[in-house]
């Protein structure tokens, strides 16, 4: 499995992934470090964040389980070079992500906010 930086070409699959329009997804490429997991020229996963306020906020993880694994690395890679902490707003239904969060050593701090009425979970990995 392949990670490379999200293109514009990418954002229809990444629409595809998250039943999102496929305009949301261009602009998150062009605003955030979008990152894609591809095997075979097939893209599996995706993870979009953002740095601000000594924080790296991953702002989506999302495709199959061993994608976000290795995507995940990203963010906190970043982190750790950095000297930041890493949060993750996991949606309350979503165990994938949730295990894959966990098992990176990421605890539970608390609520997140809402998004189209989904309760969100806080995690967080001190990285310093």
């Amino acid at each position: 499995m392949d990670i490379r930086d999200a293109v514009e070409a990418d954002a229809e699959t990444l629409a595809n992934l998250t039943d999102s329009p496929r305009d949301v997804m261009v602009n998150l490429i062009h605003d955030r470090t979008v990152r894609v997991a591809e095997d075979d020229e097939s893209i599996r996963g995706f993870v979009s964040f953002d740095a601000r306020d000594q924080t790296v906020h991953v702002t989506q993880l999302d495709g199959a389980e061993d994608a976000c694994d290795r995507l995940l690395d990203e963010p906190v890679r970043f982190a750790r070079q950095e000297s930041m902490r890493v949060e993750v707003l996991i949606p309350q239904p979503e165990q994938t992500v949730r295990d894959v969060v966990s098992n990176a050593g990421f605890e539970r701090v608390g609520t997140g906010p809402q998004f189209e009425g989904v309760e969100t979970v806080r995690y967080r990995l001190d990285t310093a």
